[in-house]
């Protein structure tokens, strides 16, 4: 092989704008393994670029980045930038950091520069709520609810911001759940996991339950939050009650509403007594599936502790419906 092979691939490219392996294949004549290390080569020098699964994936040339001055960004920023900021195109390529933050100030035309430190400012203010590393949510839902049943509600992030749309946190759950990834999955434990533990850990909880899914999919992403977490706590069983039609909670927009479907299709099916239980759920809407939960552990009198509520995202006005996830 040699760089006329890639010369080849990029101008067979160009005039057909897309291509299969196979395409290029018949029209390089050269073994599949070949093509593959030609291939790989142009995707490392990020001089294409390719989209879709297995078995259908499409190449194509990637798209010329714009030199980025970033020696006149100020390195505190770059790397508050590169830590919390993570742009998914619309052809769902996921880029983390300053690469997606620069994607993302092209595609909507924004000046880098002075973006970068809105958004660096715009996330801070959001941050006065994060305390040792949650979000509590306790006083919202006292004001939404007549009784709250929870001992202590947080969440990890809030899901969004203003201007600047879906956190990281956000962007991660939402397409975890969409994509049903376990590559993304693993990525929103890896950055998850170190929080919960620090939280099971100050409020010495000793069993954890799990809120169960409403729609079907093939990766159920509450399922695999409970294997790659490996909690070595009692482990207490919801059943999620099925119907005809299952309304999710993210379709209801009347609180009296969610409260009924929390209360009518969630059932706790656990009768030994627990000490301070964790109770975990992915995204915080109304509040409603997470305090009828603890009502009925509270109503069948199996826990002598707290009940302390948490989820990965949550609304930052009141408890909005996050209707995406």
């Amino acid at each position: 092989m040699t760089t006329d092979t890639r010369e080849k691939i990029l101008s067979f490219l160009h005039s057909k704008k897309r291509a299969r392996a196979k395409d290029l294949q018949e029209f390089l004549g050269i073994s599949r393994q070949g093509l593959f290390l030609q291939l790989a080569k142009l995707l490392q020098t990020k001089q294409i670029a390719k989209e879709g699964k297995s078995p259908r994936v499409y190449y194509f040339l990637a798209e010329k980045s714009a030199e980025v001055p970033y020696g006149k960004v100020d390195k505190q920023l770059l790397d508050f930038v590169n830590k919390r900021y993570l742009y998914v195109t619309p052809l769902g390529e996921k880029m983390s950091g300053i690469g997606g933050f620069v994607k993302w100030c092209s595609k909507t035309g924004q000046d880098l520069q002075k973006t970068i430190s809105e958004y660096v400012s715009t996330q801070k203010r959001y941050d006065k709520w994060l305390k040792n590393g949650v979000i509590s949510g306790l006083e919202k839902l006292k004001n939404t609810f007549a009784k709250v049943y929870l001992d202590k509600v947080f969440y990890l992030d809030f899901y969004s911001i203003e201007r600047f749309g879906k956190t990281k946190l956000g962007q991660l759950l939402l397409y975890a759940k969409q994509s049903q990834s376990k590559e993304i999955i693993a990525e929103l434990m890896e950055e998850v996991r170190p929080k919960i533990i620090q939280l099971i850990n100050k409020y010495q909880i000793s069993s954890v339950a799990f809120v169960p899914p409403t729609v079907k999919r093939e990766v159920q992403l509450m399922r695999e939050i409970e294997v790659r977490l490996a909690l070595p706590l009692r482990k207490i069983k919801i059943a999620k009650l099925r119907s005809e039609l299952m309304v999710p909670q993210k379709t209801l927009s009347k609180l009296a509403d969610r409260i009924e479907n929390a209360a009518r299709t969630i059932v706790v099916e656990e009768n030994s007594m627990h000490e301070n239980i964790l109770l975990i759920d992915d995204a915080v809407g109304s509040g409603a599936t997470l305090n009828e939960t603890a009502k009925q552990m509270r109503e069948k009198g199996i826990v002598k502790g707290k009940i302390i509520g948490l989820a990965i995202v949550g609304s930052f006005k009141g408890f909005d419906v996050i209707s995406e996830i």
